[in-house]
């Protein structure tokens, strides 16, 4: 059934246009911002041709999505896209909140706000994508030239909504408020010694909501010797270096919905206006360098041992890219990981 576009949407889809023409190179998301609306209210602009609404538990939908085969899975946010090629394995949901874990694509999936899916065909590519209640990208996976399209067909015909002339809904986003420079209520000695007892990385999310801190404001109060700042153009060399040496790293790039994860070797890297660029096969990372407010080097105890990473912030204070050696639970992170750190970071 052809779909007939509100007076909202035409508006909108003509103003897009316009603005292609004058900006060819800008991208979706830039695009949004320039127009003064979201990603998902421009995709749907093309409900009724290249665009198909989804429906349906998009848990049940991630869980098929080994049936694809090889593909490519991107996340971001407003600084930062990963790029990951594999094969969705290992998929497990608990409530809304779910795992992929497979040697490739490893995700952490939070579906409690994943409001709008899309299946997507421009120019023969061919991608479900995800966004929140804001109208932003969640999650979005392409597929390859090795992909199995019959199942990507199979899945869309599965989940396809039953009215594809709908207007979308979202919500407006609350304007980010400075943090204070000074925490009330805070005691600095207790937090260091939580800190100095941590067991795994993942509890220090715990100990910052414990003590209402922003990760700025925790960096800040770390026990001596755990965090300290290097320059924000460290970033180059350091991926050079881990390049030169094949150290295999981890890779995190999260947004509110979504964590993914690249383990392994970084290899080809050049710059590109503001851009730190990596372009290998199976993994590309765009990060923007002149978004980077502050980098940390920080360091967590774990019954494995000290886990050293490096954490990127903003200048809002959200914490967007995290690099860390490549380790698992019971191995202790690679001792060649902080001296490639040390010896190659520009400190202040």
């Amino acid at each position: 059934m052809k779909s007939t576009l509100s007076p909202d949407r035409t508006e909108l889809k003509e103003r897009w246009a316009e603005y292609k023409l004058a900006n060819p190179k800008s991208r979706i998301r830039d695009d949004a911002k320039a127009l003064g609306t979201s990603e998902a209210e421009l995709l749907a602009t093309g409900l009724g041709s290249h665009v198909q609404l989804l429906d349906g538990d998009f848990r049940e939908l991630i869980k098929e999505m080994g049936s694809l085969g090889h593909v490519m899975a991107l996340t971001r946010n407003d600084h930062v896209v990963h790029e990951r090629k594999g094969v969705y394995e290992k998929i497990s949901f608990n409530n809304h909140v779910g795992l992929v874990l497979g040697e490739d694509i490893d995700l952490r999936l939070f579906l409690g706000d994943w409001k709008f899916g899309f299946a997507v065909s421009e120019n023969e590519r061919y991608s479900l994508q995800f966004f929140n209640s804001f109208g932003e990208a969640a999650h979005k996976i392409y597929l390859t030239e090795k992909s199995d399209k019959k199942a990507y067909d199979a899945l869309v015909t599965k989940y396809l909504a039953t009215d594809q002339d709908v207007n979308l809904f979202v919500t407006e986003k609350k304007e980010k408020v400075a943090e204070p420079d000074e925490v009330a209520d805070f005691d600095q000695a207790v937090f260091q010694q939580e800190w100095l007892a941590l067991k795994d990385t993942h509890d220090f999310f715990t100990l910052l909501r414990k003590h209402k801190l922003s990760r700025k404001q925790a960096l800040r109060n770390a026990p001596e010797g755990y965090a300290h700042r290097i320059k924000p153009e460290s970033m180059k060399p350091l991926f050079d270096a881990i390049s030169e040496t094949r150290l295999p790293i981890m890779v995190f790039v999260s947004n509110p919905n979504c964590i993914q994860i690249h383990t392994g070797p970084i290899k080809k890297i050049f710059v590109m206006g503001p851009w730190l660029n990596v372009m290998d096969p199976e993994f590309n990372l765009h990060l923007r360098e002149d978004a980077i407010d502050e980098a940390w080097v920080v360091q967590k105890p774990t019954e494995d041992g000290i886990v050293t990473g490096i954490e990127l912030i903003d200048k809002d204070g959200v914490m967007f890219n995290q690099f860390f050696g490549k380790r698992k639970p019971g191995i202790p992170e690679l001792a060649e990981w902080p001296a490639l750190i040390e010896l190659h970071s520009i400190k202040f």
